[in-house]
């Protein structure tokens, strides 16, 4: 029997927030998902709080990862340290607060999640994920092997991708925001997809109100992004897996509006 695991892209401010509480308990359960990580670290819009993390976890999910903005929100830190279900990338350095790598016991047996940041164009201070990403595939006894890999460049997400096709069960894109259309099983058995998409506002850029991300193209000054009202979706995808081998069986990009 298989199992069905849903990757639910950057949950965007609070309309990303209100959607996910909205709709991910009746996905779940209309779609049979076994469990669910989702990408929180835009809640904030730029960043994500304990409480928002509260809420996610309360809205569906089984595990929270994030990407270049975990430290932007300094109540997060004791957090990380204090919550073994949310995830920081795994290439930060070993002194900073939280994890990126934890395994997750459900009645299918254990799960691996890996939550990695890609080095293009991010500027971050972070070891190479793909050397990262190798070491741990070497120690990982785990069968289900889960990896977010937040990253910018199309090209550094399918490298990863290929890094890990036959050693992880599922890799996803996170970051960009836009949905790509590669879901797909890799030659060796990996689920993958470049970007799961977000959960945020429809209309909106990446999740900003656009009337102030055009401005910033125009050349406005720097303010604090906010989120426009009005629907949202939720994009993410779903991975049917063989628990006994760990490979993928089937990779279906989605969306809810």
């Amino acid at each position: 029997m298989s199992v069905r695991i849903l990757a639910v892209g950057d949950v965007c401010g609070q309309p990303g927030l209100d959607c996910l509480n909205t709709k991910l308990k009746k996905f779940k359960a209309e779609r049979n998902i076994d469990f669910c990580v989702v990408n929180g670290e835009n809640a904030n819009v730029v960043g994500i709080t304990p409480r928002q993390a509260d809420a996610i976890f309360k809205a569906g999910a089984d595990v929270i990862t994030l990407g270049n903005h975990t430290w932007t929100r300094t109540e997060l830190r004791p957090y990380l340290d204090e919550r073994r279900r949310i995830l920081r990338p795994a290439n930060f350095a070993p002194q900073c607060p939280g994890r990126g790598i934890d395994v997750y016991k459900t009645a299918f047996g254990d799960v691996c999640v890996l939550s990695l940041m890609g080095r293009f164009t991010l500027d971050t201070n972070t070891d190479n994920p793909f050397v990262i990403a190798d070491g741990f595939m070497e120690e990982i006894r785990e069968k289900i092997i889960l990896v977010d890999f937040h990253a910018e460049g199309t090209s550094e997400k399918r490298a990863m991708g290929f890094l890990l096709d036959g050693r992880a069960s599922a890799v996803w894109g996170t970051h960009t925001h836009v949905q790509t259309s590669d879901a797909e099983v890799l030659p060796k058995g990996t689920g993958y997809i470049t970007d799961l998409g977000m959960t945020g506002a429809v209309n909106s850029v990446i999740g900003i109100d656009p009337e102030q991300s055009v401005g910033k193209f125009m050349g406005d000054p720097p303010r604090r992004y906010d989120s426009p009202s009005g629907p949202a979706k939720l994009e993410g995808c779903i991975f049917e897996i063989d628990p006994e081998t760990g490979r993928c069986l089937s990779a279906e990009a989605i969306r809810l509006k």
